[in-house]
């Protein structure tokens, strides 16, 4: 379960805000919500993400305790954003399962816990946002890629590897000497002589 407090974020119009009066403090009272709504922001991390606008699924159960509101269900949506070894585009899903509760006003769980470690009903109304944000935070890779064996770019021209011909490299010019290939327009053979000269010295 999420410590982080639900300080409302989303309008009241807000697919993520949603009205909690008719269950009327009755332990044992339940609603279920199924509904599809556009993420208002973007929501994920700054690899990979929901995109604003995405259609985020809601597949939800409300039930009253007695100390407030337990939220579980499912929270889907498309993802979007960039593998981190090639900067391709990498597109997939995040699929939540959530189990939050949202403490009554004057409860005694709201009474006895900071306002940072659970989240609260406001306004006969829950905000499933932060929640959202937080779970989906935390499912998301922080290195997405492309594919497993995705190889990256190369380090000196950038190409990607996967699309680069077979054997593709670089002769690496001992910067001793690239003054004068410049100068000269002469091209310098790659040289080992500098690497060995400072493994001897070590």
């Amino acid at each position: 379960m999420s410590t982080r407090r639900s300080t409302p974020s989303s309008p009241a119009g807000s697919g993520f805000a949603l009205d909690i009066d008719n269950l009327g403090r009755r332990p044992g009272s339940m609603k279920e919500i199924q509904r599809t709504v556009a993420a208002p922001t973007r929501i994920g991390l700054d690899a990979i993400a929901i995109e604003a606008g995405t259609p985020v699924e809601l597949d939800l159960r409300l039930e009253a305790v007695s100390e407030g509101v337990l939220v579980t269900g499912t929270v889907r949506a498309d993802t979007a954003g960039e593998c981190t070894r090639c900067l391709e585009p990498v597109t997939g899903s995040v699929d939540l399962y959530l189990t939050e509760l949202f403490a009554y006003p004057d409860s005694v769980t709201e009474e006895t816990t900071d306002e940072d470690e659970i989240h609260r009903v406001l306004d006969d109304r829950i905000d499933l946002e932060p929640v959202i944000v937080d779970s989906v935070g935390l499912e998301l890779p922080l290195h997405p890629v492309c594919r497993e064996d995705c190889e990256g770019l190369c380090p000196e021209c950038g190409v990607r590897l996967a699309i680069a011909e077979s054997g593709h490299s670089h002769d690496i010019l001992d910067p001793r000497w690239a003054g004068l290939a410049a100068k000269f327009g002469v091209e310098s053979e790659p040289s080992t002589e500098l690497v060995n000269n400072e493994v001897e010295e070590k």
